[in-house]
């Protein structure tokens, strides 16, 4: 089983590398402090204490169920988010302002290791963003990662969400076919997963140790950091 390693676990990566994918709330984005900032604050106002421990976790899980529907807005998977983990902690939230919650994907923050490294792979591939968001969103995370990317993918794009493959199989005719394209994700079940079914070369950056259960496959590589998947692809960083 693959777990949290030492050092970079490397199998497939093809030599001859041309594309560079990132999902982008995980991978490049701290999503996860900038959720639960966003969650604090407006707890705060009722005076209502929200555990870290607690909501992450409701955060990632209630986006699944919600993603699985019919496809609506980001924004608007947000804002149903915000009501329903509000609902299953017994924080009397108004639905009217669950809007706290798209409102402050402008203030998630990019890892420090981000924009580092991003400058340094661009400088030797193309590089593309592949990511479950709407245009529109995405348009104020970028104005974190100040660089000009050569594809962009969203699931306003595409009308669905990841781990669905219309993110990857539209990827691929943009770029004209998967040779010397690889993936970088945080997300085993978001883009790790779908990676392996279209054989799409994926290094996972499993940033918080995740084991695999029984069956599920193993990605061409593991690391831990951007900065090692960097390294993986022969950039100095």
């Amino acid at each position: 089983m693959a777990g949290r390693v030492d050092e970079p676990i490397t199998m497939t990566i093809p030599k001859q590398i041309t594309f560079v994918t990132f999902d982008v709330y995980g991978t490049l984005i701290d999503w996860e402090q900038g959720a639960y900032d966003a969650f604090r604050r407006e707890a705060d106002r009722d005076g209502f204490t929200l555990e870290r421990e607690a909501l992450i976790p409701l955060f990632h899980s209630v986006q699944q169920q919600i993603q699985a529907g019919s496809y609506e807005l980001y924004a608007e998977v947000l804002r149903r988010t915000a009501v329903q983990i509000a609902r299953e902690l017994g924080w009397p939230l108004e639905p009217s302002r669950s809007g706290f919650l798209p409102e402050s994907v402008q203030r998630w923050p990019p890892f420090k290791e981000t924009n580092p490294v991003l400058q340094k792979i661009a400088k030797k591939y193309s590089v593309g963003l592949i990511s479950n968001i709407d245009d529109k969103l995405l348009g104020q995370t970028r104005r974190h990662i100040p660089l000009d990317f050569d594809l962009v993918v969203t699931a306003q794009q595409v009308r669905s969400y990841k781990p669905d493959p219309a993110h990857f199989t539209e990827c691929e005719r943009r770029i004209g076919g998967k040779k010397g394209w690889v993936h970088i994700a945080a997300s085993y079940y978001h883009d790790v997963e779908p990676c392996i079914k279209k054989k799409v070369p994926v290094i996972w950056v499993n940033r918080h140790g995740q084991v695999l259960e029984s069956g599920q496959k193993t990605p061409d590589a593991e690391v831990k950091t951007l900065r090692e998947a960097a390294k993986l692809i022969e950039v100095s960083v």
